[in-house]
């Protein structure tokens, strides 16, 4: 199949250090990345690895989705998936990743609301960024169906 590639400069202590990733295999972009911002309320601009992970298990999601309307005969229309991944103390020392909700909206021509939701739950546990989690605490899904 695939492999994919990123890459992070740091520079510093972690509480004044700073660095960059950058997205190498697709050459997307580069961000940066800071302690402190990783651990405030306001990224001002800044991004973290919750947030990659976030937008790695949203985009993974509904993939798997997709995927799994259609072999259900369904056909998406319109699709909005979210992650709230949250940072805490971890009891063992350091910080660790407790949770992640996530969230999905929307409708698909062929099927009704259970159908919907069936296909959501079965993408939450075959998604391979959900299998890459599993060590997550906690990972909820809301599905919300708008058809």
């Amino acid at each position: 199949m695939s492999t994919r590639t990123a890459r992070t400069a740091w520079n510093g202590t972690l509480q004044e250090g700073s660095g960059q990733v950058e997205l190498s295999s697709s050459g997307t972009g580069t961000f940066d990345v800071s302690w402190p911002r990783r651990t405030a309320e306001g990224a001002e601009g800044v991004t973290s690895p919750e947030e990659l992970i976030a937008a790695a298990h949203t985009s993974c999601f509904s993939m798997a989705f997709s995927g799994e309307l259609g072999k259900a005969g369904a056909t998406p229309e319109q699709v909005e998936v979210s992650a709230d991944v949250t940072l805490t103390p971890d009891p063992a020392g350091g910080v660790r990743i407790s949770k992640i909700a996530l969230s999905v909206r929307g409708y698909a021509a062929g099927t009704d609301e259970a159908g919907f939701r069936k296909a959501a739950e079965a993408a939450k546990v075959g998604c391979p960024v959900s299998k890459a989690l599993a060590g997550v605490d906690e990972i909820t899904l809301d599905v919300t169906y708008e058809g």
